[in-house]
C-alpha cells in the first residue's frame, strides 16, 4: 500500500541523458556510457536514496549540427527498453522510465514492449513520451520525413489513446485462475483497437496482461501549447523547464486549469521539472563548482557550434577566445529539420546577434564567455544541501512542483552528492520519504489508482 503522509512530498527522479552537452563525459573519473555497469551502479545508488524513478534518453540517431554529425554529441545509448528491462533484475523498487518516441514508433508495437517492460517489472515501468521534428531521425525509418511541430503532437495524441486501448483491452479476469479452465484466456476478454486517421492507423489486440499498477506510468515533456494539452490530457507526471519560482507556479497554474477542464483533478499529475543540482560545503564552494561545470559543459568547439545556429554558415575558423565573427549571418535560411534549435528561436536571429554584439563589446566578452552567458543550461540551484533542501521545501509545500527530474553533470559524485548530502537534509525536513511505501511506479509517486 502507498505511505500515508500529512504535507505534499517532494518526488525525484534521475535523467540520465548519456554524452551531450549537459553531462562532463570527458572528465577523468567519468564512466563509460554504454557499458551495463554503469547504469547498474547508477541505478542501484538511485534506490539506495529512495528515488522514485530512473529515466533514460532517447537515442534514435546521432546528433547533427547544420546537417552535419556533431562528432561532439554522437548518442551511442543503448534502446532503453532493453537496457531497462534488465536493469529490472538488478533493482527491486525504482521506477524505470523509457524515452520513446511517438513520431517515428507504431503504437502497437510500442504498446507492447512498453506493456513487457512492465510486467516483467512488476508495475515499475514508464513511458516518457516524445516528438521529433528532425529529418536526420525520420531518415532512419521507413517513412522518413518528419511532420510539423502541432501535427507531432496530434499524431502523439492519437497514439497515446491507441496505446492506452491497448493497455485497457485485456479484462481483470481474463487469464484462468489454474489449470481447470478450458482455455488460458477467457473467450471474449481480449478487445480488439482500431484507429483509422491519417496519423494513426491500426487493427491490434493487445499481446499481454496489465501489470500491478494496471499500466506504464505517462511521462510527458514541452512547454509549447501543444505539449501542454497533451500532458493534460494524457500524462501522469509532466516535466518541464520551469525551475525558477516565479515561472514554476505560473506553469503550475496553467497546467491545472487545463487539467480541470479536460475534467481532471490537480493529484491526477505530478509536475517534475527538469534541473541541475550543484552542491558544495559552503555557498561560496557551491558557486566555484558551479562555475566550474559550467566552463567543462562549454568548451570551444560547443560554443562555436551554439553560434553557427544562428549564423547559418560554418565558423570553424573562428577562435572561440577572439571576437565574435564580424561577418553577417547567412541570407539562406537552413532547413528547419537540420538544425538543432528550435524555430522559434530562429525567429529574429539577426537581432539577437546585435544583441549579443553589444553585450560582448560592453564587457569585453570572446566567443566562449559570451555563449558561457547566454546559451541555456546553467545549474537550477547552487548552494550546500542544507539551503537546496529549504528551497525545495518551500517549493514542495507550496505546491509550485511536486518534485524534480535531476540531470547530473558529473557522474557518479553528482547523484552520489545528492543521495548521500541532500537526501537526509530533505528528510529531516520531512518532505522526503524515509523507506519505500509501496513496490510500484504509481505509488511511488503518490498518484491516484487507475478508474
Amino acid at each position: 500500500m502507498t505511505e500515508r503522509h500529512s504535507r505534499p512530498r517532494l518526488h525525484l527522479g534521475v535523467f540520465f541523458t548519456g554524452v551531450g552537452p549537459q553531462l562532463i563525459w570527458t572528465d577523468p573519473g567519468a564512466p563509460s556510457h554504454t557499458e551495463f555497469q554503469t547504469f547498474t551502479d547508477i541505478a542501484r545508488t538511485l534506490e539506495r536514496g529512495l528515488f522514485d524513478a530512473f529515466f533514460l534518453g532517447e537515442g534514435l540517431r546521432v546528433r547533427e549540427n547544420r546537417g552535419k554529425v556533431f562528432d561532439l554529441d554522437v548518442a551511442g545509448r543503448p534502446d532503453a527498453i532493453t537496457q531497462l528491462s534488465a536493469l529490472a533484475a538488478v533493482t527491486e523498487r525504482i521506477g524505470l522510465v523509457a524515452t520513446q518516441n511517438t513520431t517515428y514508433n507504431y503504437p502497437a508495437d510500442l504498446a507492447r514492449r512498453l506493456a513487457s517492460l512492465d510486467l516483467l517489472s512488476e508495475g515499475r515501468a514508464g513511458w516518457n513520451i516524445v516528438t521529433t521534428d528532425n529529418a536526420w531521425t525520420g531518415a532512419n525509418f521507413r517513412h522518413g520525413g518528419w511532420l510539423e511541430h502541432e501535427r507531432r503532437y496530434e499524431r502523439a495524441g492519437q497514439f497515446v489513446e491507441a496505446a492506452k486501448e491497448l493497455w485497457a483491452s485485456w479484462a481483470p479476469d481474463a487469464v484462468a485462475a489454474d489449470g481447470s479452465e478450458s482455455s488460458w484466456a477467457r473467450p471474449g476478454s481480449i478487445g480488439p483497437v482500431e484507429r483509422d486517421s491519417d496519423l494513426v492507423t491500426l487493427r491490434a489486440r493487445a499481446t499481454v496482461p496489465g501489470s500491478r499498477q494496471g499500466r506504464p506510468v505517462l511521462f510527458q515533456a514541452g512547454d509549447s501549447d501543444g505539449g501542454r494539452e497533451l500532458a493534460a490530457r494524457h500524462a501522469d507526471v509532466v516535466f518541464s523547464a520551469n525551475t525558477e519560482y516565479g515561472k514554476a507556479v505560473a506553469y503550475a497554474a496553467d497546467l491545472r486549469d487545463r487539467l480541470a477542464r479536460h475534467g481532471r483533478t490537480p493529484d491526477s499529475l505530478r509536475i517534475l521539472p527538469g534541473a541541475n543540482v550543484v552542491l558544495g560545503d559552503t555557498a561560496a564552494d557551491a558557486k566555484e563548482k558551479a562555475r566550474w561545470v559550467r566552463g567543462e559543459q562549454i568548451n570551444g568547439v560547443r560554443a562555436i557550434a551554439f553560434l553557427e545556429q544562428y549564423w547559418g554558415t560554418d565558423l570553424s575558423a573562428y577562435d572561440p577566445d577572439g571576437p565574435l565573427p564580424g561577418i553577417e549571418p547567412s541570407e539562406g535560411e537552413l532547413d528547419p529539420s537540420r538544425g538543432t534549435i528550435s524555430i522559434d528561436r530562429r525567429t529574429g536571429k539577426a537581432a539577437q546577434i546585435r544583441k549579443w554584439r553589444e553585450l560582448a563589446a560592453e564587457r569585453g566578452l570572446s566567443i566562449r564567455q559570451l555563449v558561457l552567458e547566454v546559451s541555456p543550461g546553467h545549474p537550477s540551484f547552487v548552494g550546500t544541501p542544507s539551503a537546496v533542501a529549504d528551497e525545495w521545501t518551500h517549493y514542495v509545500d507550496t505546491r509550485a512542483v511536486d518534485g524534480f527530474n535531476l540531470l547530473p553533470h558529473l557522474l557518479p559524485a553528482s547523484v552520489t552528492d545528492i543521495v548521500d548530502k541532500l537526501v537526509p537534509e530533505l528528510q529531516e525536513r520531512g518532505v522526503y520519504r524515509t523507506e519505500y511505501g509501496g513496490t510500484t511506479l504509481r505509488e511511488h509517486l503518490d498518484l491516484p489508482p487507475l478508474g
